[in-house]
């Protein structure tokens, strides 16, 4: 069933992706471009935001929407992952402890400080629409006994999330929809501990919840089993990010396990190093199935586009294939020229909007088959 999610500015279709703005901006591109692709949703990383532009710099620009020109909906990460990130390969640089996270990136003057309440205060001041409980990461391969400290830990954490994003709200007064507020389901690869945790989240009570932790294997292999058991846990009526997911193959399997929201670097990072995401046929047409060999990549600094007269995609109508051919655009990254950056990402960007309609539809068409 094609759900919408109704937050304060605007709403999302679901599935939606949602590129990563990490930092306030999609790299390469402007606001204007973002939208004309066919997104219609960011997601932002406090972790960073907090360290630049920094809280007082993003109040004293009006928050993340009139900083960033963007007037649709922004989830914003609440920034466990990037820390723990940080913690696990440098343990000198931060600290995890049941009251949260203390830790000093490379080169900064000061510490920063992340507790689950500050988390919530920073997310809801910036302006987010949707914001993230602060959780507890682990590796998939770490030990029973840290996943277990995990997921109490990340339960404990969520429970303080809740209850300062309640007090919030309280204080505050909206004009239109509130904000929503998402739990993450951690539990490393051990399906006892991810049943635990989604059931203590659940009683919490959350408008959606997440898929914590690293979403493939060390091979680089989607953990199919553990999401599809995560997402089972969860009742289909909440949406569910699958935290971290980009790849194309991967969202057409998440999606068809039920998850609904999307986000990665990938594809915008891939349009940088000039790999692009092509449908192998028409995806207008009727016929088209996201099934077998159904997107490849082209890769712009192979020699055979040079005079390549036609666009990067077959029936792509984004603004880089409308106005330019992919012998020019193999032009422009053979000298480095920077448009050549704005034009991928603005291709790619689209392939993700359109594979978002190409689910949506798939998933019209299953229910209309069900209902005869």
């Amino acid at each position: 069933m094609v759900k919408t999610l109704i937050v304060h500015h605007g709403q999302l279709e679901l599935p939606v992706f949602l590129p990563d703005a990490t930092f306030g901006t999609v790299r390469s591109v402007d606001s204007r471009d973002v939208a004309e692709a066919g997104i219609t949703a960011l997601v932002m990383n406090v972790f960073h935001l907090m360290q630049r532009p920094g809280s007082s710099t993003i109040h004293a620009l009006g928050g993340l929407h009139r900083m960033a020109a963007w007037n649709g909906p922004i989830v914003t990460d609440s920034g466990g992952f990037q820390a723990y990130s940080l913690i696990r390969n440098n343990p000198k640089q931060g600290k995890i402890s049941d009251q949260g996270l203390v830790f000093q990136p490379e080169g900064a003057e000061r510490s920063f400080h992340l507790t689950p309440e500050k988390s919530i205060q920073l997310q809801l001041s910036y302006g987010a629409d949707i914001v993230i409980c602060l959780d507890d990461c682990t590796h998939v391969d770490d030990p029973p006994a840290e996943q277990r400290r995990s997921v109490e830990r990340t339960v404990r954490w969520a429970q303080r999330c809740r209850a300062e994003f309640d007090r919030q709200l309280a204080q505050r007064r909206w004009s239109g929809p509130p904000p929503l507020i998402f739990a993450v389901v951690q539990g490393g690869g051990d399906l006892q501990l991810r049943a635990e945790c989604a059931a203590a989240l659940l009683e919490v009570g959350f408008d959606g919840f997440g898929f914590g932790g690293w979403p493939l294997d060390t091979q680089g292999n989607l953990l199919h089993e553990m999401l599809a058991f995560t997402r089972a846990q969860i009742p289909a009526h909440y949406p569910m990010h699958a935290l971290g997911v980009g790849h194309p193959a991967s969202v057409v399997a998440c999606a068809r396990m039920g998850y609904e929201m999307f986000d990665s670097a990938l594809p915008t990072r891939d349009a940088r190093q000039g790999r692009l995401l092509a449908f192998t046929t028409d995806p207008h047409h009727p016929g088209f199935r996201l099934a077998g060999e159904w997107f490849t990549y082209v890769y712009l600094a192979d020699r055979k586009h040079i005079k390549a007269d036609h666009p990067i995609s077959p029936g792509c109508t984004c603004f880089t294939c409308r106005h330019y051919s992919l012998g020019y655009l193999h032009h422009l990254h053979k000298i480095g020229e920077t448009l050549a950056l704005r034009l991928a990402t603005i291709h790619n960007l689209h392939f993700m909007a359109q594979l978002m309609a190409l689910i949506r539809r798939e998933r019209h068409e299953e229910d209309g088959n069900g209902a005869s």
